[in-house]
This record gives C-alpha cells, structure tokens and sequence, in this order.
C-alpha cells in the first residue's frame, strides 16, 4: 500500500495518476473531503488533517510507503504515526532552498522536517525542487480577466520545474530499487524567466498578455498583503533578489533518475492553457 499525501495537489494527483497508469497498487490518497476528491478509478481516497494527526492513523493502516508533503501540521507526530503505522519508506518534498537560501525561515522549516525524517528510523528520500511551473497561476485571474500581469525580476531566469515531473521522481522512488537515502535536487530543462513564461502562457491561449516588470518594493508590498513581510521577502529573494549559481544551476536528476526528459515550461503552460482563458 502506497499512501500519497497532498492529494488533490499539484504533484499528488499526477504522482497518482502515474503510480495508477504503472499498474502500481494498492494506492490511497489522502484528502480532507473524500467525496469531492476525483481519483483513477481503484484508488482508495481516504480522509484526514494533518492538523490533528490522530486523525491520520485510519490513512495510514497498512501502508508500506508514504509520499509526504511536510509543514502542513505537527511534522514530527505524522512523521511518528508513520513509524508506528508500520512505514518503511517516505518520500519527502522539501526544497531547493535548503541548499540555495539556508537563511531564510522556509528553507529552515523544510530543514527541520528532514532532519526529524532521518532520525526517525525510516528509510527515506528527499526532493528538492525549484521553483514550480504552477506557481504561474497566481498570474491567472488577470490573463482571464485580460488584465496587465506585473511581476519583479522580469528577466531572471531560474530553471522552472514542472510539477509533473516532481510526481515522476517520486514515483519511480516509491516503486523502484536504489533511491532510499537520496537527495535528489529537482529542476526543469532549462531556465525561464517571468517574461518568458507570460510569453508562452500567450501562445498557449493564443492571444497577446501584455507585461510589466514592477519593483520588489511593490511586488512585496503586494505579497505581503496575503501571506506576511517574510514570506514574502522569501518567495522575492529566490525569484530574483538573491540569486546565486546553485539556484540558477540546471540539474539533469529528473532524467537520471526517471529516464525521461524534464518537461518544459511551455508544456506545462500548453497543458494548463484552459486556466488562463
């Protein structure tokens, strides 16, 4: 028994999809609400909070492998349910930012959950991606809405990651001989800079975006407003603000380890062209 976490997420459902396509069973998603969860059909969805792991312990009866999205409630007592559930194995997703910004809190917190993971007695692997491809949605309502979309650091080109191929590894560590007590760090094919995906998210939909490059001063201003002063000082030091050589690097891990290309931005912009129409 596989249990994925996360999902109706971005990476839980296609790491799902892909286990349910490998012919890989039995599988159980995790979800708050069962009945509004949409899964391959034999997939087991079962409920639960990660803010109450008690809640967790039904979830994770019988389960050998778990696919963990960690900072979502008390880590070190899912992580001990896990153990006493009878896991052998976790797959984690944690960072880029843990090797790229230790400084900032994210990357610490993501740190931290590692850390308990390791010392937990599991066996277990880690992933590390960059920046998210998805991450673009956050520009959908305006495209929709035929509005200007305005971003800072319009030319810096980090090596965006399709949420795809994160699944892909983790699949093939959940199912496969070799990547127990690995760190896999994850990046796309190639770097992307905001422009150039606001230009392929255009292409996509086949119409013109029109761009404008902001300061970090308003974009923080901005981020600030939803998520607080120093996550938004986060998201702005690794989209641009402090860059450094081992983020902008580009890493061939996703083919390494899954034998397939990493997939590129405009793939995952064609994929999700419906979202910005």
């Amino acid at each position: 028994m596989i249990l994925v976490t996360g999902a109706t997420g971005n990476i839980g459902s296609a790491l799902l999809r892909e286990l349910h396509a490998c012919g890989v069973g039995p599988l159980r998603g995790l979800t708050r609400d069962a009945s509004r969860a949409t899964f391959p059909a034999g997939v087991e969805a079962v409920e639960g909070e990660f803010a109450e792991p008690e809640s967790l312990k039904p979830a994770l009866d019988g389960v050998r492998s778990l696919f963990l999205v960690p900072r979502l409630g008390p880590d070190a007592e899912i992580i001990e349910a896990a153990r006493l559930a009878g896991v052998e194995h976790v797959v984690l997703v944690s960072s880029v930012t843990v090797q790229t910004h230790p400084y900032l809190g994210p990357a610490a917190e993501n740190l931290a959950v590692e850390l308990l993971l390791k010392s937990s007695g599991l066996a277990w692997t880690i992933l590390r991606p960059t920046q998210f491809a998805s991450n673009a949605l956050m520009w959908a309502a305006a495209i929709r809405d035929h509005e200007t979309v305005h971003a800072p650091y319009a030319d810096t080109a980090l090596p965006t990651i399709h949420p795809a191929d994160i699944a892909s590894v983790a699949r093939v560590a959940l199912t496969e001989p070799g990547h127990r007590g690995r760190t896999y760090a994850l990046t796309g094919p190639e770097p992307v800079t905001a422009r150039q995906q606001v230009e392929a998210i255009a292409a996509a939909i086949g119409r013109a975006v029109p761009f404008v490059e902001i300061s970090r001063q308003e974009a923080h201003a901005q981020m600030a407003a939803v998520f607080g002063d120093e996550a938004a000082d986060a998201v702005l030091d690794v989209t641009g603000g402090d860059v450094n050589d081992e983020l902008l690097m580009v890493r061939d891990t996703v083919s390494q380890v899954t034998g397939s290309p990493a997939r590129t931005f405009r793939q995952w912009a064609a994929e999700n062209a419906g979202l910005f129409r």
